[in-house]
C-alpha cells in the first residue's frame, strides 16, 4: 500500500517491531496486519476479547462497500457478526482488503434498524405499524392509483438479483421506463456510454490490469474509490513495470505512491485533456493499455465520449469503476432509462421482443424513461404521482434539497430500506428489508466478474425480491419468483442480448468555467472513508478517516496570506467550510476540498448539500474561519 506501519528496530538478539515515530497511522489497509501477524500479537480493539476463534462460525461472503468485490470471510456469534476477515482469492483480492471492508459492518444493528412494516394512517397521518398483508395492501393501493405514473430509484448497494426484481416490478407489473440506480451524478450521456460500452460485455479484469503496459485514469481516485484496485495498480508498478497517468485537478496521495503522471485538468476540462492523449505523446495508449473510467467521469459533459474516441483510436481497453458494489449489477439488470436486462436496448425492437416473449408481455414500452434526476424534477413538479425508493441516500445525491422537496411533494412515496432515513421519515409506506449479512445474493464486481454470496445470519427480514413480490401479487399481478435462486435461474435462462448492441452518439464538451475576480473554481471527491452511513457504530474505523484539507496552489496560497495549516473558508451563497490549507500541484484558480467531512468529526459538512456546490462550481475562498 505504501503507508508506513511497522519496523523491525535494533540488530541480532536485541531487534523488535517498532513504529514510525514520525509518521501519522493513517492507512486505509491497517487492518491487513492483524490478519497476517504471525504470532496475534497485533489484535482488532473491536474484536479483542471477545470471543475464541473455535466459538465462531464462518461464512464465506463478498464486501457491500465497494465495486471492487472483496472476498471475505465473516464469523458471527449468537446471532451477531463479530469480525470480518480477507478471503483468499487469488483473482481478485488476492488475500488483501481494505479496512472499510473489513471493519464496517455494525451499522444495521444500530438502534434506527427497521424491523416491521409501517403505514401511513389515514385519519391522524402519522406513521403506525402494520402487518406485512396489510402493508403490501396499502402500496399496492397507492401505486394503483398512480397507474404508471411511478418513479423507481434504488440506489447502487443491491444484489444482482434484487436489481433484476426491481427492473421486472417496474417494466412488466408497473409498466414504467422511469428507473434509475445512480443515485450520484449522473447524465444521459453516461447511459448511453454505459449502455455501448459496458453492459453485457466482457471488461478489463484485474489480471489485465496488473500487467497493462499503461494505465490511464479518468474521473477516478482508486485508492479512495476502489482500494483493491489500487493495490493492484501498485502491483503492476512495482512488479510490471506499468505507467499510470491520472487526469485529475491534481495529484492525489494515492496517485503519488502509484509514481502516477498528472494530467493536470480543471474541473469540467476533463474531455479536453483527454482529447490530447491520442497526439500529443506524453501518454502511450495501445492495446496493451487500460482505460479506467470512474463515475465521476459523468459530471464533466463530454468526457465520456473522448474516453470512447480514445480508446476507439489506440485499441485501449475501458473499465468502468464506479464506488457502490451494485452498480454493475444493476446495469446488467436494466436499471437504466435506456436500457432493459443484458445489455436489450430498449430502443431496439428485437430486444424488447425477446424481454417480452421472456417474461410474457404483448408489449415493451419503447419510450426512453427518465433518468434520477428527471424523475426527482417530475415529482417535484407534480408530474409523477409515486415514487418507489430502495436503499438510496438522499446526501449522497447531487442536489439533496431538490430531492428533499421531491420527497415531499409527490403524492405516494414507498421506501424499502434497512434502518430509518431522511427518505422513510416521508414515506407513506416503510417496508423493512434485510440486512447484507442476513441475505444471499449476487454481487457483479468492476470487472463484470460473478461474486455470489450466502447469507450470513437466519433472521426473519424479508428480502427485496420478497417484498417487491408481495406487493404484485397485490397488484394482481406476479414476478414470476419469490426467492434469491428462482430469480437467478430467470437471469440465467435470459442471459446477455446477442444482437445488434446499443450505439453510442459522442456529446459535445462544454467549455469549463473560468473563475471570476475573488472566485475559485472547486474540484471535489469522496473518501474513502467519511460521514457516510456505512461506517456508523464504528469509532475505531472512523477514527481512522483522513482529516480533511484545502488543496490549493503555491501561488493561491500566497495570494490568500496563508500558511500551511492556516484555515481557509470556502463558501457560496449558501453556506461555508473552513479547513486547513495544505498545498499541492492544482491550477491557481483551482481548490479541491473533500466532497463530504471525515467520520467522526464534530463540525461535519457535505458540500453538495451545505453549499451546494460539486467540481466545477464557482467558489468564494478567503482566510480565517467564516
Amino acid at each position: 500500500a505504501g503507508d508506513p506501519f511497522i519496523a523491525l528496530v535494533e540488530r541480532g538478539a536485541l531487534q523488535q517491531v517498532g513504529i514510525y515515530e514520525k509518521e501519522p497511522f493513517e492507512s486505509y489497509f491497517s487492518g491487513n496486519t492483524i490478519q497476517i501477524c504471525p504470532v496475534g500479537a497485533l489484535t482488532s480493539a473491536a474484536y479483542r476479547f471477545r470471543s475464541r476463534p473455535f466459538d465462531l462460525v464462518s461464512t464465506p461472503t463478498i464486501c457491500e462497500h465497494c465495486a471492487s468485490g472483496c472476498a471475505l470471510r465473516t464469523d458471527h456469534r449468537r446471532g451477531k457478526v463479530t469480525r470480518r476477515l480477507a478471503g483468499n482469492d487469488p483473482h481478485v483480492n488476492e488475500e488483501w482488503n481494505c479496512d472499510k471492508g473489513r471493519f464496517a459492518f455494525v451499522s444495521n444493528r444500530l438502534d434506527d434498524r427497521l424491523t416491521r412494516p409501517m403505514v401511513r394512517d389515514e385519519e391522524t397521518d402519522a406513521m403506525r405499524p402494520a402487518s406485512w398483508p396489510e402493508a403490501f395492501a396499502v402500496a399496492a393501493r397507492g401505486l394503483a392509483t398512480a397507474r404508471s405514473s411511478v418513479g423507481i430509484l434504488t440506489g447502487g448497494r443491491l444484489t444482482a438479483e434484487d436489481s433484476y426484481a426491481y427492473g421486472k416490478f417496474a417494466r412488466a407489473v408497473l409498466r414504467t421506463n422511469d428507473i434509475d440506480f445512480r443515485a450520484r451524478a449522473h447524465s444521459g450521456e453516461e447511459a448511453d456510454f454505459l449502455a455501448a460500452h459496458v453492459a453485457a460485455r466482457p471488461g478489463v479484469t484485474y489480471d489485465q490490469l496488473e500487467h497493462a503496459n499503461t494505465v490511464l485514469l479518468v474521473g477516478f481516485e482508486p485508492e479512495e474509490e476502489s482500494p483493491i484496485v489500487f493495490l493492484r495498480l501498485r502491483k503492476g508498478v512495482r512488479g510490471h513495470g506499468t505507467r499510470v497517468y491520472g487526469v485529475a485537478s491534481h495529484t492525489s496521495r494515492g496517485l503519488y505512491k502509484l509514481n502516477g503522471g498528472l494530467l493536470r485538468a480543471r474541473p469540467g476540462s476533463e474531455a479536453e485533456v483527454v482529447e490530447a492523449i491520442a497526439h500529443d505523446g506524453v501518454v502511450a495508449l495501445d492495446g496493451g493499455g487500460v482505460i479506467l473510467v470512474g463515475e465521476r467521469a459523468a459530471a464533466s459533459p463530454g468526457l465520456l465520449s473522448a474516453v470512447a474516441t480514445l480508446a476507439g483510436s489506440t485499441g485501449a481497453k475501458i473499465g468502468w469503476v464506479p464506488r457502490r458494489a451494485g452498480e454493475r449489477g444493476a446495469l446488467e439488470a436494466g436499471l437504466l432509462p435506456n436500457l432493459l436486462p443484458g445489455g436489450r436496448p430498449i430502443g431496439d425492437a428485437a430486444a424488447r421482443v425477446d424481454l417480452g416473449a421472456a417474461w410474457g408481455l404483448d408489449v415493451v414500452s419503447s419510450t426512453r424513461g427518465r433518468d434520477g434526476n428527471a424523475i426527482l424534477a417530475a415529482a417535484a413538479a407534480g408530474d409523477l404521482k409515486a415514487l418507489v425508493v430502495a436503499g438510496v441516500d438522499l446526501s449522497d445525491l447531487p442536489d439533496p434539497a431538490a430531492a428533499v422537496m421531491a420527497l415531499e411533494t409527490v403524492p405516494f412515496l414507498v421506501s424499502l430500506e434497512v434502518r430509518r432515513s431522511e427518505v422513510t421519515e416521508r414515506a407513506d409506506v416503510i417496508l423493512p428489508v434485510a440486512a447484507p449479512a442476513e441475505r444471499a445474493g449476487t454481487f457483479v464486481n468492476w470487472e463484470g466478474r460473478i461474486r455470489p454470496f450466502d447469507k450470513v445470519l437466519e433472521t426473519s427480514a424479508l428480502n427485496d425480491i420478497r417484498v417487491l413480490a408481495g406487493i404484485a401479487e397485490e397488484l394482481d399481478a406476479t414476478l414470476g419468483f419469490r426467492t434469491v435462486d428462482e430469480a437467478r435461474l430467470e437471469m440465467q435462462e435470459l442471459g446477455p442480448w446477442d444482437g445488434e448492441p446499443s450505439r453510442f452518439s459522442a456529446a459535445d464538451r462544454q467549455p469549463a468555467g473560468r473563475a471570476g475576480e475573488g472566485e475559485m473554481v472547486l474540484s471535489t471527491w469522496r473518501m474513502l472513508i467519511d460521514d457516510s452511513r456505512a461506517v456508523a457504530g464504528e469509532p475505531h474505523l472512523q477514527a481512522t478517516g483522513r482529516a480533511p484539507a484545502a488543496v490549493v496552489s503555491a501561488a493561491a496560497l500566497a495570494r490568500l496570506r496563508l500558511t500551511v495549516g492556516d484555515l481557509l473558508t470556502v463558501s457560496t451563497q449558501y453556506g461555508s467550510v473552513s479547513l486547513p490549507a495544505v498545498v499541492g500541484d492544482v491550477a491557481d484558480d483551482v481548490v479541491w476540498l473533500p466532497s463530504r467531512s471525515g467520520a467522526g468529526e464534530g463540525h461535519g459538512f457535505n458540500l453538495p448539500r451545505d453549499l451546494r456546490a460539486h467540481a466545477g462550481s464557482k467558489v468564494r475562498v478567503r482566510r480565517g474561519v467564516a
